[in-house]
């Protein structure tokens, strides 16, 4: 959906002033950038590409080879190297003949074509299967990495809707400094407050600029974060779209925690990883053994040779081999053993990948009742901080209290607005974990 997110910057900041260049970015539009674009989904994508190509490779020892070969040799060689003795009677009576001690040189002129088939191998099949069982490894792992991706990209997201959520807050507050300080410096003008209170009043609002400078600088931190999740130019500028609002961080999950628990085992992509990893080691046994077996190959080859060219003739083969293995210093056996372990290892590893989807489950369901009980606390907190906020600037616009109940009123607000964020934050996270737990945080919207 927004695969041009990689090119629109440059023509942006070309044509348009950089204010207005920030790509409107929501929360499900991260989401999916980052399962589909980002570059270590890419290289996933690769690497079960690489896999699917040694399927390929296995497979040609069961297909056909053909082949041509063409050659020509001049040589020269020792008579007597070869330890024969080539003398021979002439029938004259004299001394036997013998063939010359150096031969050649001469030509040889071949040309042929060669194919050899597998009638035979069960060897070669086995080990497709296992190389197939490897590539749906690959194809888990992808998986893997794509929920990851999805995770790593909703989290950080997450991060930098919060982070402008703190700097709206800090804004707020300084706008309420600012406010106070001109009410303090009013009363003073009309001789019902000490100086000491104009001087309390700016030092909130200094406070509360260096705390909004803060709040920027983790906004921007949080915006370079999430442009590297999805895998974009880290100066792309982006406005959030969404915020941390109730409903944010949202998938298509079961209510009940059995069907969670039920949804996880069926959907996460590591246990499946697991599982596809247990099946290409006992494939790859199964290969092993099959090389005990004895293999059935025919192969043949035609061509034309001799001293000339045009002297040379038509010669051919026929070969119909079988090949039993007897002893391979017991190799075999050890790689079979090998692999025996990977598979026990594999058992190990998916029964505790089972009981860790259930611990995940449960452990984001008490975090998401937890933060739903914290928002509606925070909520109330909030609204009392903004009462006591407004009852204790009229108290001091009466002249019936000092500025310092002003100032204690400002900072509970403060805290009340980081509580407040902090548990919409824990909440949205909570939502994006339980969708992680079962599996589908791919369809985090």
């Amino acid at each position: 959906m927004l695969a041009w997110l990689v090119a629109a910057p440059p023509v942006l900041a070309a044509q348009v002033p950089a204010a207005a260049a920030a790509l409107r970015l929501s929360f499900a539009d991260a989401v999916r950038v980052a399962s589909s674009e980002a570059p270590v989904v890419a290289l996933a994508g690769l690497r079960a590409d690489e896999a699917d190509a040694r399927v390929r490779q296995t497979r040609a020892a069961l297909l056909p080879s053909l082949s041509l070969v063409g050659s020509w040799l001049n040589r020269t060689f020792n008579s007597k190297s070869l330890g024969i003795d080539f003398s021979f009677p002439t029938g004259t009576g004299g001394p036997p003949a013998t063939l010359p001690e150096l031969i050649g040189p001469f030509n040889l002129y071949d040309a042929r074509v060669s194919a050899s088939q597998a009638l035979f191998d069960w060897s070669s099949v086995a080990r497709v299967r296992a190389a197939r069982a490897q590539a749906d490894g690959s194809h888990a792992e992808r998986s893997v990495t794509v929920e990851g991706t999805a995770l790593t990209a909703a989290l950080a997201y997450l991060r930098a809707v919060r982070a402008q959520a703190v700097v709206a807050a800090r804004q707020a507050d300084s706008a309420i400094a600012a406010e106070l300080v001109g009410l303090a410096e009013a009363q003073k003008a009309a001789g019902v407050s000490a100086a000491i209170d104009v001087t309390r009043a700016r030092t909130q609002l200094v406070t509360a600029e260096g705390l909004l400078l803060v709040a920027k600088n983790q906004l921007d931190r949080a915006r370079i974060d999430l442009t590297r999740a999805l895998g974009i130019d880290p100066g792309t500028p982006l406005a959030f779209t969404d915020t941390l609002a109730a409903t944010l961080g949202a998938a298509e999950v079961p209510a009940a925690r059995d069907s969670l628990v039920a949804a996880g085992l069926a959907n996460r992509p590591d246990l499946r990883a697991e599982l596809a990893r247990a099946g290409a080691a006992r494939q790859s046994g199964a290969a092993i053994r099959a090389e005990r077996l004895p293999r059935l190959e025919v192969g043949a080859d035609y061509g034309v040779n001799g001293r000339t060219v045009p002297g040379a003739i038509a010669t051919r083969d026929v070969t119909l081999q079988v090949s039993v293995p007897i002893l391979d210093g017991f190799r075999r056996e050890a790689r079979l053993a090998e692999q025996d372990a990977v598979v026990r290892e594999s058992r190990v590893r998916e029964r505790d990948l089972r009981q860790q989807i259930a611990a995940d489950v449960d452990g984001a369901l008490l975090d998401l009742h937890s933060a739903e009980a914290q928002q509606a606390v925070a909520a109330e907190r909030l609204r009392l901080a903004a009462q006591e906020l407004s009852q204790s600037r009229e108290r001091f616009k009466a002249g019936v209290a000092g500025n310092i109940e002003v100032i204690d009123a400002q900072s509970n607000l403060i805290r009340a607005r980081d509580t407040d964020i902090d548990a919409r934050f824990a909440a949205a996270t909570a939502r994006v974990s339980l969708a992680r737990a079962a599996g589908v945080a791919r369809t985090l919207h």
